[in-house]
């Protein structure tokens, strides 16, 4: 059922990947460091680098950012009173710098706010900016550039980042409970199941990239890739431009892409390689296949993550680098092949993992509240 994947996708960058040097990484290869000793977060999401800047700002669930310099936490945002972060799947769920942050010091953010809908959650996506040289982002300075109703409390995505062509991207769960029951993910008339994809340096509130798929009918004009269960965290290789991606699964599998525009990723007509749900005897479709998939005996839910592009970890260079966030395992594979996952390492409940400056890479731990990096493991 897999259909062949090049060993760079359109987005990618011919000249780099013929040069890149990737090997797989040896198992057990990376180990991690605390990267804030003496620092702890309230059940943290992301860690983010500032643009031109030497300082990472972690996300915490309850509406709260803290701007990391010198080894100090400092408050970069606070909207704990909008913020309705109850459910598990709730909260302040993502952070995008804008790519010109030190000209117009902008950030988007991603949430849900309390509704009076069915599950009391509302998508927002908003801008903040700053008022104090950058220091902090000004909770009066809001201003709402997009909102879905969540008619389920799981399934809400977060995942946001400007890619390369300096548009913002969003992903969006199909809207929760199990199984997609409201058909969202394969219905391009609703943004739920998507990833999204807006221009937020034109129009009013923002703009719709003209090649986007559906920009011209079809579809909402804001969609750029759908057939998605729980986009949660996405990234762009930074040598190549290749968006990745790790879709969270329902009872069986979870699953790594490599997304294109206009691509159909399957859910909720498949799970992984697999058709959904597994008494379905066909799942034909013009459905783009993932690159890697696992079961459920290995993990729970996937927390994608970064093709590392650092020196730290030279046996780890070209891989893509991902994790589990029940399992906590930690996994490598070459970006341009072959897609053979490796466990390279072990955290504990990953909710995120991060890229500095410099592209090193980060892992978020939800439960423990440490933010780690991470390093070459011990020779034995």
């Amino acid at each position: 059922m897999r259909n062949a994947v090049p060993a760079c996708t359109l987005l990618a960058l011919l000249a780099t990947c013929a040069k890149d040097p990737t090997r797989p990484a040896p198992p057990n290869s990376v180990a991690l460091q605390d990267a804030f000793p003496g620092l702890r977060f309230q059940a943290p999401l992301a860690v983010v680098q500032v643009p031109g800047e030497s300082q990472l700002v972690v996300v915490e669930k309850r509406g709260t950012m803290q701007a990391i310099s010198g080894g100090a936490a400092a408050t970069f945002l606070d909207i704990r009173s909008r913020v309705n972060s109850t459910p598990d799947e709730a909260g302040l769920l993502g952070l995008a710098f804008h790519p010109r942050w030190a000209q117009n010091h902008s950030a988007f953010v991603n949430y849900t706010a309390f509704s009076t809908g069915p599950a009391h959650l509302r998508t927002t996506i908003s801008r903040f900016t700053s008022s104090d040289g950058g220091a902090t982002l000004n909770p009066a300075s809001e201003q709402i550039l997009l909102t879905v109703e969540q008619p389920f409390e799981n399934h809400n995505g977060g995942g946001m980042v400007f890619g390369p062509d300096g548009l913002l991207y969003l992903g969006l769960g199909d809207g929760g409970s199990g199984g997609d029951p409201l058909g969202n993910a394969q219905n391009t008339s609703a943004l739920l199941g998507k990833l999204l994809r807006i221009d937020v340096d034109s129009g009013t509130p923002y703009g719709i990239p003209p090649a986007n798929p559906f920009a011209g009918g079809g579809g909402l004009p804001e969609i750029y890739a759908f057939g998605l269960r729980n986009p949660w965290r996405f990234s762009f290789d930074r040598a190549t431009g290749a968006l990745w991606l790790g879709d969270v699964g329902q009872n069986d599998w979870e699953e790594v892409d490599i997304i294109d525009r206009g691509g159909n990723y399957g859910w909720n007509r498949r799970e992984g390689l697999h058709c959904y749900p597994p008494s379905a005897t066909s799942c034909l479709g013009s459905f783009q296949n993932p690159v890697a998939e696992y079961s459920h005996a290995e993990g729970a839910s996937i927390t994608g993550g970064y093709v590392y592009r650092g020196t730290a970890v030279p046996q780890l260079f070209g891989n893509y680098v991902y994790g589990d966030f029940g399992s906590g395992h930690i996994w490598a594979f070459p970006a341009n092949g072959p897609f053979t996952p490796v466990q390279v390492g072990q955290g504990n409940a990953i909710s995120s993992f991060g890229e500095d400056a410099q592209g090193e890479l980060y892992v978020v731990d939800l439960i423990g509240g440490q933010v780690s990096r991470l390093v070459a493991a011990p020779v034995r």
